[in-house]
């Protein structure tokens, strides 16, 4: 399977949370350090990055200004250094609850605080010296094993998730990361939680909290008792082994999750490559066949379609639509036209594709008629976490209104219906918008919101009143936008 931007390891960025639940912030001014911020956004966000002299030491990056914490020998800590010295040296000791402890590796000093009373100066090891990891990424990815190039999936038959996979492909391929008790659970596609001994539960417990471990830039999931998961056996089932240190085995890569879609034609049959190269509206169910990973490009925003069989959708000779491509190129990518509850596609020829009276898909078409249209149906986000431009979204506790800037997330389920989604929260409450653009959680009926997919990684979400849902300064979900940018933009 070709690379061309399809299996990118994600940068693992995280905030730090203090004992009294304040984050580790650098500051622009002075280059000083504290822990005042209540919430992780840009100034609160750290990379580890390891030693260059190859020891047990690793740096800490702040993202925000692309400069190193450094402890000096009486204590005080900065984040001004550019490039890395001895100062920026520290061991990270992981404790028993999931927290870390930051050793200064050359003076041997903790490093912990208050407020704008930080320093590494301890010389034994209190509440003030312990720190939460908080993954800043977007928590659905997914999980590659290092040792075996595979990526985990849910086994229904089996019950159990297992490393086997060639490639992440489908809904099963989905693993989202629930951030609980300072530790992280491992959510599979169906909502149910893997436990150490490999069995998936659908009430998280002791034995589904995870400690998250760095290693070369990979992560490793420690258990309640200090074993690591790792994959097992000849199908690679995921569960706790043996090691108490995490070796090749107990590491994993976190992945971009691209949307995979399917879409149905006027005719009401599945776009499919099933039959050989020639893309056609010609299937009556979704399988692999009909599934296509849906990537947009950065700068152009025009969209790439790859297929199971292992080619993009290309413009032939004549405007014939086929799935040979090995390689993103300009007859790959195919402009969005978002037309309600469907979706038109301009290939690269400025015509647009439309189906055949043989199902087949062509781009020879000059206007949008019946058969230019389809509907595009997103299939690997049955559960959906959203992030906007000040946070994530979730319920406002004592109310039914929903928060845009949180540092935590509520995940909310997601089902389809004639090119529409209704959002299913905490509860069981459906979203629904309200008076003056105000959207509530509680409804006892579903309530049709547009997916428009504008931006790689993000999604316009428009309520019934044609207005798109938006952050802002209140605080509160809203659906009062009038364009799909900026703050009415969501990671998902």
């Amino acid at each position: 399977m070709p690379t061309n931007g399809l299996h990118q390891v994600l940068k693992i960025q995280f905030g730090l949370v203090n004992d009294t639940d304040r984050y580790l912030t650098a500051e622009s001014f002075g280059f000083k350090v504290n822990a005042s911020a209540p919430s992780l956004k840009r100034k609160q966000m750290w990379v580890l990055e390891p030693d260059p002299g190859q020891g047990t030491a690793v740096l800490f990056r702040s993202s925000h200004l692309g400069r190193y914490l450094s402890a000096e020998e009486d204590g005080r800590v900065a984040c001004e250094a550019e490039r890395p010295g001895r100062d920026c040296r520290f061991l990270v000791l992981p404790q028993p609850d999931g927290r870390w402890v930051l050793q200064s590796e050359p003076h041997g000093r903790f490093f912990g605080g208050t407020e704008d009373q930080l320093s590494c100066f301890a010389t034994a090891i209190t509440p003030a010296e312990l720190w939460t990891v908080h993954l800043a990424i977007h928590p659905q990815a997914h999980l590659l094993s290092v040792s075996r190039r595979r990526y985990a999936h849910l086994c229904p038959q089996e019950d159990e998730i297992a490393a086997d996979s060639n490639t992440p492909w489908g809904v099963d391929a989905l693993v989202t990361l629930i951030f609980q008790n300072r530790q992280y659970c491992l959510k599979s596609c169906d909502s149910r939680y893997l436990r150490s001994d490999g069995r998936l539960v659908w009430e998280p417990e002791a034995r589904t909290r995870y400690t998250l471990e760095f290693k070369a830039g990979k992560l490793a999931f420690k258990d309640c008792d200090g074993r690591y998961l790792a994959p097992v056996g000849p199908t690679g089932t995921l569960r706790a082994g043996r090691n108490t240190r995490p070796g090749k085995d107990e590491l994993f890569d976190l992945e971009e999750s691209h949307p995979q879609v399917v879409m149905v034609a006027a005719n009401h049959r599945y776009v499919s490559v099933r039959q050989g190269i020639n893309v056609s509206a010609n299937q009556d169910e979704e399988l692999d066949h009909e599934t296509f990973l849906m990537q947009i490009d950065r700068e152009t925003k025009k969209c790439t379609f790859y297929s199971s069989t292992g080619g993009y959708w290309t413009l032939v000779t004549h405007g014939g639509i086929q799935a040979t491509a090995t390689q993103v190129s300009e007859n790959t990518m195919f402009e969005m036209e978002w037309r309600g509850r469907r979706v038109a596609l301009k290939a690269s020829n400025g015509r647009y594709v439309c189906m055949k009276k043989n199902g087949q898909l062509a781009a020879i078409s000059d206007f949008v008629g019946e058969d230019e249209e389809f509907i595009l149906k997103l299939i690997n986000r049955p559960i959906l976490v959203l992030r906007g431009l000040d946070g994530f979204v979730c319920h406002r506790r004592g109310s039914n209104q929903l928060d845009t800037n949180r540092s935590v997330y509520d995940v909310f389920h997601l089902s389809f219906s004639d090119g529409a989604y209704q959002i299913r929260g905490r509860g069981g409450g459906f979203w629904h918008t309200g008076s003056h653009g105000s959207v509530c959680s509680d409804g006892e009926h579903a309530e049709d919101f547009l997916f428009e997919f504008r931006e790689r990684g993000r999604v316009a979400i428009r309520a019934r009143s044609g207005k798109y849902l938006r952050g802002g300064a209140s605080g509160l979900l809203r659906a009062d936008a009038d364009a799909p940018a900026g703050v009415a933009l969501w990671e998902y």
